[in-house]
């Protein structure tokens, strides 16, 4: 199980009331004896948001998975090295975790790498009374967790017009004693379905459940295939894309001295697909793309997300920093912070575009963006949209998933994923649910598209950026 982190795989509450009613103490400041001891890097820590407690202990940081009727064992990670109250964790599935003294006694600071921001710490006096008993078992027990689960941490019941308490009272009458694992599956399937959210997701052994917006399509190996075909023969004129970063990444010069930059994903740029070997991927590519020679005379470029399947939003904020010579405001993050109110959020923390100190592109851009943008894919639109400059997006709007992804185990070992973060423009407007629109619509890989060999986003693209001439 990994740490909630970006997109893609989502790829994320103080437990406030609720969860203080269950913890054996309260915060605690930070004493120099503890500090001496080992500060940020020991002790028992409350999340602010995500539901989770952190365990930091002889050299392993251990989650709990904590809401007010539960507590499981969630992800561990192994300490890898720090010092001076700074400790760096890797989990097996390569999540890289730090945490850091915050400057405030008993407070600390998560970073994931990947994942943008931090999540704030507090230091309690032990683990919640929960934690320290069995969890509770049956059919009935795992439904309550998961309705608690999203009842404590997801942000859109009102926006998507679900009233929660109402599909409780629907649904919990059909779970008992003899239910099966299958049966609970497909009855949770049910309940969240009308969800209608990408980043809500069911996993038990080789079986897995998800579902998009209606009207949109699910990114894949087969559309992606199909996408590449027809943008090589439409668009390219039966040139090749050259292919970066395991294949999610390709380039073409078009004629006027414009580029395509396709994006498949924000994630397996690697054989092992770690942040860290992610962004050096990234990175090689855009040093081969973007040289000082062609940044010179590039005079508009194509960046396409229509299939984007999401990943790190730090990766997008990675390739925005080739895309400007000064720093702007891209987002800001927030996680629902009260479980018993989902209006209430944790301080939003701004990210910002930092120019990169490699060869720059600062010209025209046109950003192609559909339903199958997800995600990652929709962060780094969001960041592109305080681009100094001119930036145009076209087609149609994205799929309207921002939050990392919360991973949750239940009781009977099944997996349930929920996003529970806001990303924020400079304004405080977000776009969940409904996605980023575009400034000029166009069809985007529709029947009729593929079917008569056309492909509008990108003509209009194309038409757009020469326009700028």
């Amino acid at each position: 199980m990994r740490f909630g982190t970006g997109s893609g795989t989502r790829r994320r509450t103080v437990v406030a009331a609720a969860l203080l009613a269950v913890t054996a103490g309260t915060a605690l400041p930070l004493t120099q004896a503890e500090a001496s001891a080992g500060g940020a890097a020991s002790g028992i820590w409350q999340v602010d948001g995500y539901g989770a407690v952190l365990s930091l202990d002889g050299g392993r940081l251990q989650e709990y998975q904590v809401t007010s009727v539960s507590c499981i064992k969630g992800a561990s990670a192994a300490r890898t090295g720090g010092g001076h109250g700074t400790a760096r964790y890797l989990s097996p599935e390569g999540d890289v975790l730090t945490v850091r003294p915050q400057g405030r006694p008993g407070r600390a600071w998560l970073h994931i790498d990947g994942s943008p921001g931090d999540r704030g710490l507090r230091r309690i006096g032990a683990l919640p009374a929960a934690c320290r008993t069995a969890p509770p078992t049956g059919p009935v027990a795992v439904f309550d967790v998961l309705w608690q689960t999203f009842d404590e941490n997801y942000p859109f019941f009102a926006a998507k017009g679900i009233d929660w308490d109402a599909v409780r009272e629907r649904y919990r009458p059909r779970v008992h004693a003899g239910t099966t694992d299958s049966e609970l599956f497909a009855l949770f399937r049910e309940m969240l379905t009308p969800l209608h959210d990408a980043h809500v997701g069911l996993a038990e052994g080789d079986t897995r459940w998800g579902s998009v917006r209606p009207g949109t399509v699910m990114p894949g190996e087969d559309l992606d295939a199909k996408v590449i075909s027809h943008v090589e023969e439409h668009d390219l004129g039966g040139a090749k894309l050259r292919m970066f970063a395991g294949g999610r990444i390709g380039y073409a010069e078009l004629p006027g001295n414009r580029g395509y930059l396709r994006i498949s994903g924000f994630a397996g740029y690697s054989e092992t697909n770690d942040f860290a070997a992610n962004s050096a991927a990234l990175e090689r590519t855009l040093d081969a793309v973007l040289t000082p020679a062609h940044t010179a005379r590039l005079r508009g470029l194509v960046i396409d997300l229509r299939i984007n399947g999401g990943g790190s939003d730090a990766l997008g904020l990675q390739l925005a920093g080739r895309l400007t010579d000064r720093p702007y405001y891209a987002y800001a993050k927030r996680a629902r912070n009260d479980p018993a109110d989902p209006a209430r959020f944790t301080r939003p923390q701004p990210q910002y575009v930092q120019p990169a100190g490699a060869p720059r592109y600062t010209g025209p851009v046109a950003v192609l963006t559909g339903g199958s943008t997800i995600s990652a894919g929709e962060t780094f639109t969001q960041a592109l949209m305080g681009r100094p400059g001119t930036t145009v997006r076209i087609g149609q709007h994205t799929q309207g998933v921002f939050s990392d992804v919360l991973p949750r185990t239940l009781p009977n070992g099944m997996t349930v994923l929920l996003p529970n973060e806001e990303f924020l423009t400079r304004t405080g407007r977000t776009f969940d649910g409904t996605g980023i629109p575009p400034h000029l619509s166009e069809p985007v890989f529709t029947d009729e598209e593929f079917a008569r060999g056309r492909d509008s986003a990108f003509d209009r693209a194309v038409a757009v950026l020469g326009r700028r001439d």
